[in-house]
């Protein structure tokens, strides 16, 4: 069949040969899917992979926070816990009026560690999230053995007292060393070094 010879009037279509028919009408056919795949079937195929995205993401959501309430009752128990012990520090940090006789009771136990103080410096408050930090530049001068007894008894006090900064070094021929330290006290107070302002009242124990 020679191509040529065919009318490729559209008006003469029903004369035309039956493969040229055929072949006219699958080529007329693919155009039809091809469009249609293009205007329709393609959004939808990127709107489903959307979605099968977000399902994803909703399942690992879901995942997370179903794993978050099956441990719900041991977060509260910890959160409790966590309550507890932040009481407990508050009711070991002094009041105000407290903070004058702490700084004594510190002076006292390094006294009766057999020490010798060189500088004892309470510096001005420093203002925390909840709570005023007093420190306390010191300088004491004994054997190893005065020092330990010192630091074990600034932990043992009622009232939360901390070492910072330590510096130990020899001092004199006689064996005895000098400690520098910074010792913290804290407050749930505002600033505990100037004494002034309104004051909230705690119960202690």
């Amino acid at each position: 069949m020679n191509l040529s010879e065919i009318n490729w009037d559209i008006h003469e279509a029903g004369n035309w040969a039956e493969p040229v028919k055929m072949a006219v009408i699958l080529f007329a056919c693919a155009a039809v899917v091809s469009v249609g795949v293009y205007f329709d079937t393609l959004d939808q195929l990127k709107t489903l992979e959307t979605a099968e995205q977000k399902e994803l993401t909703l399942k690992t959501d879901f995942e997370i926070k179903q794993k978050k309430a099956a441990n719900l009752q041991d977060y509260q128990d910890q959160l409790k816990q966590i309550e507890t012990s932040l009481n407990e520090v508050i009711r070991q940090m002094p009041t105000a009026e407290e903070v004058a006789s702490l700084l004594v009771d510190i002076s006292q136990t390094g006294l009766a560690s057999g020490l010798q103080f060189r500088l004892f410096k309470p510096e001005a408050s420093i203002t925390k999230d909840f709570y005023s930090e007093l420190p306390i530049n010191i300088q004491v001068i004994g054997k190893y053995e005065e020092l330990g007894v010192f630091v074990s008894g600034l932990a043992s006090l009622p009232r939360i007292v901390t070492l910072h900064d330590v510096k130990i070094t020899p001092e004199g021929k006689l064996g005895e060393l000098l400690m520098s330290a910074v010792v913290k006290t804290y407050n749930e107070e505002d600033k505990i070094s100037e004494g002034t302002g309104t004051k909230k009242k705690r119960d202690r124990k």
